[in-house]
C-alpha cells in the first residue's frame, strides 16, 4: 500500500482530529506524486495519479462519496471502501465493463492472427467439420438399481416365515430417579 505525499500533508493540515489516521498513512510507503514542491488536496493527487488510464494499477480506497463518484467515472481503477469494519471491493463501473467489451473485441486478438489460427487449425485437423458429429460424453447415471431393491425375507427350512416371538430383541434399560432422591439433590444443591 501506498500514500502520495499530498495526503500526508493534508491530514497533518487537518491537526488533532485525524492524529491517528496520519500515523496509519506514515506506516505505508510514500509515493511522490507530480506535485510534491506544491503539495493539493488528497483527492484532486489521486485523481492526478489515474489521470493517464491508471499505468500504474493503483486501487482507490476511500470513504468520499465525491471522489468515489470521479473515480468510477475512469475506466480501470478498482474501488475499496470500509463497511462496518468490512473492506469491500465495489462492482466495476460501467465505464469500465464498457472498455473490457471494447478491448475483447479489438485488441485481444488482432485479426490477421485470428486468420493464422484458423488456417493452423484446418493444418492440424481441428477445426470443426459440418458432416462430422461430437460424441456424447458419458454422464453420471443415477444409482445402480440393484442396490435399490428390497431385501427378500428369509425363509426357514420348512418354507415358512421365521414367527416374531421367537427374535429375540434387546431392551432398553433405563435408570429412573426416585422422585425422593431429587428432592435430596435439590437441597443440597440449594445448600
Amino acid at each position: 500500500m501506498q500514500a502520495p505525499r499530498c495526503i500526508l500533508k493534508e491530514l497533518e493540515s487537518l491537526g488533532k482530529a485525524l492524529y491517528g489516521a496520519k500515523l496509519i498513512a506514515q506506516r505505508f510507503q510514500v509515493r511522490s506524486c507530480s506535485h510534491h514542491k506544491d503539495p493539493v488536496g488528497g483527492s484532486e493527487c489521486l485523481l492526478s495519479m489515474i489521470a493517464d488510464g491508471n499505468p500504474h494499477h493503483f486501487f482507490i480506497a476511500t470513504q468520499d462519496q465525491e471522489l468515489s463518484h470521479k473515480v468510477k467515472k475512469k475506466a480501470g481503477v478498482p474501488l475499496l471502501f470500509i463497511i462496518q469494519n468490512t473492506m469491500v471491493l465495489d462492482k466495476p463501473s460501467p465505464k469500465s465493463l464498457v472498455f473490457v467489451q471494447k478491448l475483447q473485441t479489438n485488441q485481444l486478438v488482432p485479426d490477421h492472427q485470428k486468420q493464422s489460427i484458423v488456417q493452423l487449425k484446418e493444418k492440424e485437423g481441428l477445426a470443426k467439420q459440418e458432416g462430422e458429429k461430437r460424441r456424447k460424453r458419458k454422464r453420471a447415471g443415477g444409482p445402480n438399481p440393484l442396490s435399490c431393491l428390497k431385501k427378500k425375507k428369509k425363509t426357514t427350512q420348512e418354507g415358512q416365515e421365521p414367527s416374531a416371538a421367537k427374535k429375540k430383541r434387546r431392551k432398553r434399560k433405563r435408570n429412573r430417579v426416585k422422585a425422593e432422591d431429587m428432592q435430596l439433590v435439590q437441597k443440597n444443591e440449594g445448600e
